[in-house]
């Protein structure tokens, strides 16, 4: 078959940024010489969450998880050298979604960009932030409003942009089965074009063009089969909904579009060597397909369940992409599965219940009702729960982990300080320095942005109103605005939101039979009550700082529940401060701190110092997270009881030893357990 009448290959990106716009726009600049053809940007949490470098919030987290960005400046910075109008750049960023897309205009417009050929997409899906990511700001409302607001902005002034990216990625990570995955996604984009229909602001006959450029960013786990066959059904949910509901005739506009990123959950920190052969399954169930294939896709690091990739992890992710679509001939036929009896009848039966759970949601009054009432994130801390439990009976197998457990030294991981890249402490300083510099110099040449009040002002005035929020927010841009400044204005209209963390009503996944492992550990749990004089053992998880990847965190404490404690569990985006204080008042036995981000170093001794100055040094303190060895080490030396991490997944064993850790710092004997 000749080369002309191949198929083109989707849009390769690796997922990237950190520590500051200079640095990142570098490795973006690299990866663009070594043949990715899109642009994929991380922020860091405080741009995610709207708070500024400085903000008592962000320490710790600036520049871990991506590239801060405060101001146009920082755009600026980020994109230098990057021909805007040539390149198709997506951003992954939700609550702030608004004022990053309003930045990035402004640079293109600076750089002499027609904005009508601006080709990218925001991600802007508040709902799963809610249930799963906890980067979320304002209450749902007003969230959904700054999403229609978007699209019906992007829809008259950048056609050929994405304003949403509906994102159904971590649902899964939070533990949604395929089918919770389908009809969460689905319900959210119900909610965002009815939302969009009913503002007023698109008329009937370009409610194609909105439904045109909504996409979607799925996530595909291991058992491929299943994953392909979802993507498949997505797709005929999707072209039935925009047709009966929204009346799209069209089949241009109601193709259903999706990028992937597949699956970061499934990569175990044990032998990581395998996470490579996992990511290339995971890619095949988006890419085999023809009539389900992603249009974009982008790989995690092999090693990204130990730290920070480095851009030669990234490298090889990229590799695995251009192997299949240069070297192999999957792009020279049409779609594999046509006329299959065994995927015909899986994607039917995913269907059937997925249209199901998503009419069980419009009962309760659509996706932001659910989210508020609680449901949606029940649902997923109990399937994430289910599947917990399955890996610790052996019954789901990861290799390296419950199963084939014994291995070869590994020369990838030798020397593990060089097997990951880490962000230099002092850039935090730095990032916060030059953030002050452009509070105090912006007025001045060579930007001489307008006072940035006046600005503000105006958009709390919009955001009073029903004004669409885009034009206030782009002023606020070119007034040289922070991200900080930007948030706080709507925060001062809008309120904040503090999402249902889902705990108190999750089942019981795992059951405390009797000579169960479980069993065991209630029994030490009651033991050590009755021996300190108490009725019920108290144990705080917290979670400091920004880091909204709560699903650790919620199933230690369903399972420390299911153990017999009194679970005391805020939620997510704490202070140090405010988590010793909720110690200290609810009397707590144990605290435990779950931080994925990579701002253990900074916020976990700070627990540690004002549980000492408040005199409770009686009350252990145990860290969870991705936690370098390294760092694990320190932190033991600073007085943390125990440090886990992703390899430690026998919860119940978890929770065992955290009941020995309160024993041992009551100066208690030890229990003995059952031979």
């Amino acid at each position: 078959m000749s080369e002309r009448q191949k198929d083109r290959p989707w849009l390769m990106r690796t997922y990237a940024g950190h520590s500051t716009a200079e640095a990142s726009n570098e490795l973006y600049r690299r990866n663009l010489a070594k043949g990715q053809t899109g642009l994929s940007v991380a922020f860091d949490l405080p741009t995610q969450t709207g708070y500024d470098s400085d903000h008592i919030l962000a320490r710790g987290e600036v520049g871990r998880v991506g590239v801060p960005v405060a101001h146009l400046g920082d755009m600026r910075r980020l994109l230098q050298d990057i021909p805007l109008e040539q390149m198709n750049t997506s951003m992954t960023i939700n609550a702030t979604a608004m004022w990053l897309l309003a930045l990035y205009q402004v640079v293109a417009e600076e750089q002499g960009a027609d904005i009508t050929r601006l080709q990218g997409t925001t991600q802007n899906d508040i709902v799963k932030e809610y249930l799963s990511r906890g980067t979320h700001v304002f209450p749902p409302g007003p969230s959904l409003r700054l999403t229609t607001d978007m699209i019906a902005y992007t829809v008259s002034h950048l056609p050929k942009w994405n304003p949403i990216n509906i994102c159904s990625y971590h649902l899964q990570e939070a533990g949604a089965t395929p089918v919770q995955e389908i009809a969460y996604a689905m319900s959210t984009a119900i909610a965002v074009l009815d939302a969009v229909r009913d503002s007023g602001q698109v008329p009937p006959e370009r409610m194609g063009d909105v439904v045109g450029r909504i996409s979607f960013f799925v996530n595909a786990g291991v058992r491929f089969v299943e994953e392909m066959c979802k993507m498949r059904a997505f797709g005929q949910i999707w072209d039935r909904v925009t047709r009966e509901r929204y009346g799209i005739e069209n089949p241009k506009h109601r193709r259903f579009r999706y990028g992937v990123q597949v699956n970061s959950l499934g990569l175990t920190e044990a032998q990581p060597e395998n996470n490579v052969q996992r990511i290339v399954l995971e890619m095949l169930a988006v890419t085999l397909s023809k009539d389900a294939r992603a249009r974009a896709v982008q790989l995690p690091a092999w090693n990204e369940a130990l730290g920070l990739p480095r851009p030669w992890d990234q490298q090889w992710s990229l590799r695995i992409q251009q192997v299949l679509a240069y070297e192999s001939d999957l792009l020279e036929y049409g779609d594999l599965f046509e006329g299959s009896k065994v995927v015909e009848a899986k994607v039917a039966e995913l269907v059937e219940e997925s249209l199901a759970e998503i009419e069980r949601i419009q009962e309760m009054g659509g996706a932001m009702a659910a989210v508020e009432s609680g449901y949606l994130k029940s649902q997923l801390v109990a399937s994430h729960a289910g599947r917990r439990a399955r890996i610790e009976s052996g019954e789901e197998k990861i290799i390296g982990v419950n199963a084939f457990e014994g291995t070869e030294p590994n020369p990838l991981t030798a020397d593990l300080d060089t097997a990951i890249q880490t962000v230099d402490p002092a850039v935090e300083a730095r990032v916060i320095a030059s953030l002050q510099h452009w509070r105090d110099s912006r007025y001045q040449p060579p930007f001489n942005h307008p006072r940035p009040c006046k600005a503000l002002e105006k958009l709390k005035e919009a955001a009073k109103g029903t004004d669409n929020l885009m034009e206030a927010t782009l002023e606020c841009a070119r007034a040289g605005v922070t991200t900080g400044e930007w948030a706080g204005a709507l925060r001062e209209v809008f309120g904040e939101f503090r999402a249902p963390t889902g705990v108190s009503s999750a089942p019981v996944a795992v059951a405390a039979e009797e000579g169960s492992a479980l069993s065991e550990v209630r029994r030490r749990v009651d033991l050590t009550a009755k021996d300190l004089g108490v009725g019920k053992l108290r144990f705080l998880v917290g979670k400091p700082g920004l880091d909204g990847h709560s699903n650790g965190a919620e199933q230690i404490a369903v399972r420390a529940r299911d153990a017999g404690f009194e679970v005391v569990y805020q939620g997510i985006r704490l202070t140090p401060e405010q988590i010793v204080d909720a110690a200290l008042a609810e009397d707590v036995h144990a605290v435990g701190l779950s931080i994925l981000s990579g701002s253990h170093a900074q916020l976990v001794p700070d627990v540690l110092e004002r549980l000492r100055v408040a005199g409770a040094t009686d009350i252990p303190v145990i860290a969870g997270g991705i936690i370098p060895n390294g760092d694990a080490e320190e932190l033991r030396a600073a007085g943390v009881a125990a440090v886990f991490t992703p390899k430690d997944f026998d919860i119940t064993g978890i929770i065992g030893r955290i009941v020995d850790e309160i024993r041992k710092a009551n100066k208690l004997d030890p229990l003995e357990v059952p031979a």
